[in-house]
């Protein structure tokens, strides 16, 4: 096994070596198949903008669940489904098309943060209807625990090192609250949203220690 040469980042798990392997070739085939819109006039910008409208409205409907579970959750997570697809085909499109800025960057990260928090809050809510507290506080948990997730990160590129390791990442979360919203109307809301909040501060803690893992060499090769 070679050795880490200067500069690399602690060695990370078999787990998260799968995990950033298909994230990498689910880019290059998204990035494919944006190539046929990238010659249109859409731009990332756009479908951030729309993904975020689709999230928002999405967590309107399930707002107004106590007037009927099946419709209301069933159509706001679709509405969330579609509103996190295009907020992943943003980004596709920005690489397939060369289209990408520094601000389209930050709008798009912006964006995904107020969807995500838009659509818990409704869940937030029904939990309240409920009388749940126990749930509302896990929702509360995971909403920190998911803007911690990206803050971290930035925080650790801003320092130029890495921060991206975990399973608390967007599109985990994003497919378990899209499962939360499917399975609601059976009354198993809070179980996704439990796990939701463990990983995403699992994730936290994962990226604090990787950081710190990171310093340490850098410090160790320093002295």
């Amino acid at each position: 096994m070679s050795a880490s040469g200067p500069g690399d980042p602690p060695r990370v798990s078999q787990l998260e070596r799968v995990k950033q392997e298909y994230t990498a070739a689910a880019r290059e085939i998204l990035r494919r198949s944006m190539q046929g819109v990238a010659k249109t006039k859409l731009t990332p910008d756009m479908l951030s903008v729309a993904g975020l409208a689709l999230c928002i409205a999405g967590a309107v409907l399930v707002g107004f669940e106590q007037r009927n579970e099946y419709v209301f959750y069933w159509l706001g997570g679709g509405l969330f489904v579609a509103g996190s697809v295009a907020d992943i085909l943003d980004g596709a499109l920005a690489r397939a098309a060369s289209k990408g800025t520094v601000f389209g960057a930050f709008l798009d990260s912006t964006f995904d943060r107020l969807g995500e928090a838009a659509v818990l809050a409704a869940i937030g809510l029904a939990f309240m209807r409920e009388g749940n507290e126990v749930a509302l506080l896990a929702t509360f948990a995971a909403v920190i625990g998911s803007f911690l997730v990206s803050y971290t990160r930035a925080r650790a590129e801003a320092l130029g090192l890495k921060g991206d390791v975990g399973f608390g990442s967007r599109l985990e979360r994003v497919v378990i609250i899209s499962v939360a919203l499917g399975v609601a109307p059976w009354g198993w809301l809070e179980w996704p949203i439990y796990l939701l909040a463990a990983m995403a501060w699992l994730t936290v803690a994962q990226r604090m220690l990787y950081v710190r893992g990171q310093l340490r060499e850098l410090a160790e090769r320093a002295a």
